[in-house]
């Protein structure tokens, strides 16, 4: 890289600590811009311009990541929590896909949401549904079905899909999840059931082809998938899941797309 090269390149980290409110790279921003063709704008002017743009910019992603937390608070209440967000936990790239990990504890921590406890779980599922869909796609092949009949189970592990996530919660958030997919009157129909018989849910978020797709899973199930996730043998996952039914499950994973492959366990080292 050439000085003409890290000179830029300076000058573009400056601004972006700038624009997080770092005192000491505003002012360093500030001298480095005194030499600069002025074109009646002052840098403290530019930057203020900068600093509002990109807070919109950042409340847009922040939605667009956030899709069902934006819809239960409103508008204008995320937009002020995409705003506190970006000052006390900035972006550490450029590319504000990525921005966004930091929302489901910043939430738990905020006194004035503290009576919408469910909004911290429906913002992890969020983050996962966000996550899986930019995880690698799975191969397009049969999972090899015949190694479960022919291969002991202490040998062999089930591989879900790339990016595929368990979000226990105490609260129904696959199903507010789910409602907020839907629009028509009864969307919130199943909700308003399982707040009133005090039912939490174990949301499992697997990618199938471009859909992300979210599934409240039963206790046993979940603990197979947390086992499986884990990359725990065949039968611990199942030993771990007492209650399952394999064949039905299996049944399910097929139809549902849930299982990649089936493998066998690598020596540990």
């Amino acid at each position: 890289m050439n000085a003409a090269h890290e000179r830029e390149a300076l000058r573009q980290q400056l601004l972006l600590r700038a624009l997080w409110r770092d005192g000491s790279a505003a002012q360093s921003l500030a001298g480095w811009t005194r030499s600069l063709p002025r074109d009646g704008v002052g840098s403290a002017q530019g930057l203020a311009a900068y600093r509002g743009n990109a807070a919109a910019v950042a409340e847009r992603a922040l939605a667009s990541t956030f899709p069902t937390v934006a819809a239960l608070v409103g508008a204008e209440s995320f937009a002020a929590l995409a705003r506190d967000l970006w000052q006390h936990h900035p972006p550490q790239r450029g590319d504000l896909a990525q921005w966004g990990d930091a929302l489901p504890a910043f939430i738990a921590g905020q006194p004035s949401l503290a009576n919408e406890a469910y909004l911290a779980d429906s913002a992890r599922l969020d983050w996962a549904v966000h996550a899986a869909g930019q995880a690698a796609d799975a191969p397009d092949t049969t999972p090899a079905l015949q190694r479960l009949a022919d291969t002991d189970p202490t040998a062999l592990r089930l591989l879900l899909p790339a990016g595929s996530a368990l979000v226990d919660s105490r609260w129904p958030i696959a199903s507010i999840w789910r409602a907020h997919q839907r629009d028509d009157g009864a969307r919130f129909d199943a909700v308003r059931d399982a707040f009133a018989a005090g039912r939490g849910e174990c949301a499992f978020v697997v990618r199938h082809g471009l859909t992300v797709q979210v599934h409240a899973l039963d206790a046993p199930t979940a603990r197979f998938h947390h086992a499986l996730l884990a990359g725990h043998a065949l039968a611990d996952a199942l030993d771990a899941a007492s209650g399952l039914d394999f064949s039905v499950w299996l049944v399910r994973a097929l139809r549902e797309h849930w299982l990649v492959a089936v493998q066998p366990m690598q020596p540990s080292p």
